[in-house]
């Protein structure tokens, strides 16, 4: 791979995520504050997951056959940067419901279409995309730095990050390597997009409790996701969201320690101890509100929680799968954690902030709860000891 193609699409992973980590991670607060609505943050947040259940549709059957995937990215980002326009006009938390939905209808589908974009261009994708795609989580850091900096967090002002991220990224599209449509002329079932061909590995008990521990889990990382930047606010820390980017240094970090830990610890003991990570985290947040260490602490256990679990689950799923059914596996787990798991966890977020509003340490110690809940299931009924091949190359998913 030569170094200009390494920077364009390096460049094209940073604005990817710098444009959603600037409105995802502080919607929670500005919902809560500036649209005087916080019994509705689970409902904002199920947003992304109904968008994340209906992109596979768009990209899989829509636009990997008729257009090239960098002007499909092109539009979708202009189109975006317009709707973020419009949301620093709304005042009200119906009107906003709607356009932060529509908002997620048109990014979702970008997220696989620029990994789409970068492996049509890599010579040796395995080698090559974990060091490209980190810049995505730099891109994520960097937005919560600028939230800070301009001091926007809590008010409608934070979306004009969105809408000049969009726009260059919109334009940036249009400058990067023709990716024609890979699937021009080929059928695509719904059972395909949707992973329903792998269903047969539910046969495998240990699968089925590992799908099973991956849609729960979701519930307790809605936690983490909808509330923290709202509660970091609301406990007094200056800066909430450039702390909580720390999140994202520690998953860098966890993510190159991953493959040794794999190899001397194997899937169990390592999706034991991220789920333990779970619950730890949420402990110190219930009990640490005053305690900028322990705050810090929960929020560095993110790499540990969200690499060990599910970059782990990722492989896991892979190597489970074998050939016939590696992408209809990872579609199904994508599926099911992303839509519909991130969708049930927004929900009950939803009904617990609502019962116990500013009641943080309840609120936390909920999630605790069912993250212990999953462990147990799970060191009880998981019995697959079998080692899992890891490379050595850099694994790297979703913040």
């Amino acid at each position: 791979m030569s170094l200009s193609t390494r920077v364009r699409l390096s460049a094209l992973m940073f604005l990817e995520f710098l444009v959603w980590g600037s409105w995802y991670v502080p919607m929670g607060t500005y919902v809560a504050k500036g649209l005087n609505a916080p019994d509705q943050i689970g409902t904002a947040y199920s947003t992304n997951a109904i968008a994340a259940i209906v992109s596979p549709f768009f990209v899989g059957m829509f636009a990997d056959k008729f257009f090239p995937a960098q002007r499909v990215l092109g539009v979708l980002h202009l189109l975006g940067a317009a709707v973020f326009f419009w949301l620093t006009t709304v005042h009200d938390f119906d009107t906003f419901y709607w356009v932060i939905l529509l908002y997620n209808m048109l990014y979702m589908p970008t997220m696989a279409l620029a990994n789409s974009v970068a492996f049509r261009q890599l010579g040796n994708p395995e080698k090559d995309f974990g060091s490209i795609r980190v810049l995505g989580t730099i891109g994520w850091i960097v937005s919560g730095y600028l939230l800070d900096l301009f001091g926007v967090a809590g008010t409608a002002n934070l979306f004009w990050i969105g809408v000049v991220g969009s726009v260059a990224l919109g334009l940036y599209s249009f400058t990067l390597p023709n990716t024609p449509p890979s699937g021009k002329g080929q059928g695509t079932s719904f059972a395909q997009v949707v992973g329903l061909d792998a269903f047969s590995m539910f046969r495998d008990r240990s699968f089925a409790i590992f799908f099973l521990a991956s849609l729960l889990i979701c519930i307790p990382l809605s936690f983490y996701y909808n509330l923290t930047n709202l509660f970091l606010t609301d406990s007094g820390v200056s800066n909430p969201s450039s702390l909580q980017t720390w999140g994202q240094v520690s998953e860098i970090l966890f993510m190159l320690l991953l493959p040794v830990f794999l190899l001397r610890l194997g899937v169990k003991n390592i999706l034991i101890i991220a789920i333990l990570a779970w619950t730890s985290r949420y402990l110190l947040f219930a009990y640490g509100s005053q305690s900028l260490v322990m705050l810090l602490l929960g929020i560095l256990l993110h790499g540990i929680c969200y690499d060990f679990f599910f970059v782990t689950g990722q492989i896991y799923t892979d190597q489970k799968a074998g050939e016939r059914y590696k992408s209809s596996a990872q579609g199904m787990i994508t599926l099911a954690t992303y839509g519909v798991g991130m969708f049930i966890g927004s929900m009950v977020q939803n009904y617990v902030y609502k019962t116990y509003p500013n009641d943080w340490k309840t609120v936390w110690l909920i999630p605790a709860g069912i993250a212990l809940v999953v462990l147990v299931i799970f060191v009880l009924l998981f019995r697959d000891k079998k080692p899992v091949p890891v490379k050595d190359e850099l694994v790297t998913g979703p913040l």
